[in-house]
């Protein structure tokens, strides 16, 4: 059971979301799962043109760090997002990593997988930004078990007051990982947007080659 957390906080060790998305990966640790964190803002990640490239091609027209990270993301049975609240959404490093993976939603490749996401807030907004994650991984194909959002509020104990929930939530992702758990409301979801994605790259097929090649190869699409 590999399972992997994002923080696109640009702080660094000083991220408050940091401690988060660690403490997950610590809980998740604690239920046999093997980890890996990557600081977002660490990797050369360039924005998505919109090109298209990807839905033909199965590649981008960057020379980046962005395969490398997908490839891990796909590995990974798990994945944990963490970003602060900047002005009501994710922070820039970590919106340029979700506006890359539109062929991952095309082909619905977290399918099968977990995830979870925290944020954290000087003010206030960080559930909402939480949630926008997990939309984001289900979007992806992903079914979430929950999300931590801390408004800080100028109270510096206000991490540490949900660290053991963080760890908690990370016991939660590994344990619905373990036992393959169902979430019926996001399992009609994922069935509504497989189909609606399938239908979208076979009205596209003779030029999203590369994505009506990946809904064949998966049986969906004879």
């Amino acid at each position: 059971m590999d399972i992997i957390g994002l923080n696109g906080s640009p702080h660094g060790k000083n991220s408050q979301t940091l401690r988060l998305v660690m403490k997950v990966l610590e809980g998740a640790e604690g239920s046999g799962a093997d980890i890996e964190y990557i600081d977002l803002c660490e990797q050369e990640i360039n924005f998505c043109t919109g090109c298209g490239v990807c839905y033909a091609k199965g590649e981008c027209i960057h020379t980046d760090d962005y395969p490398e990270l997908l490839e891990k993301i796909l590995y990974a049975d798990g994945i944990v997002l963490g970003s602060p609240n900047y002005i009501n959404n994710v922070t820039a490093q970590t919106k340029v990593i979700l506006d890359r993976m539109a062929d991952v939603i095309h082909c619905q490749m977290l399918s099968g997988k977990y995830g979870c996401s925290v944020s954290t807030a000087g003010g206030s907004g960080a559930e909402d930004v939480a949630a926008y994650l997990n939309r984001s991984l289900q979007q992806m194909g992903a079914t979430t078990v929950g999300l931590i959002g801390v408004n800080i509020l100028g109270n510096p104990a206000a991490i540490t007051n949900r660290e053991k929930d963080a760890y908690n939530l990370g016991t939660v992702l590994a344990d619905a990982i373990i036992n393959a758990e169902e979430f019926p409301e996001q399992d009609k979801l994922h069935r509504e947007r497989a189909e609606y994605m399938k239908n979208l790259v076979l009205m596209n097929k003779d030029v999203w080659v590369h994505e009506y090649e990946f809904w064949k190869e998966t049986g969906k699409i004879n």
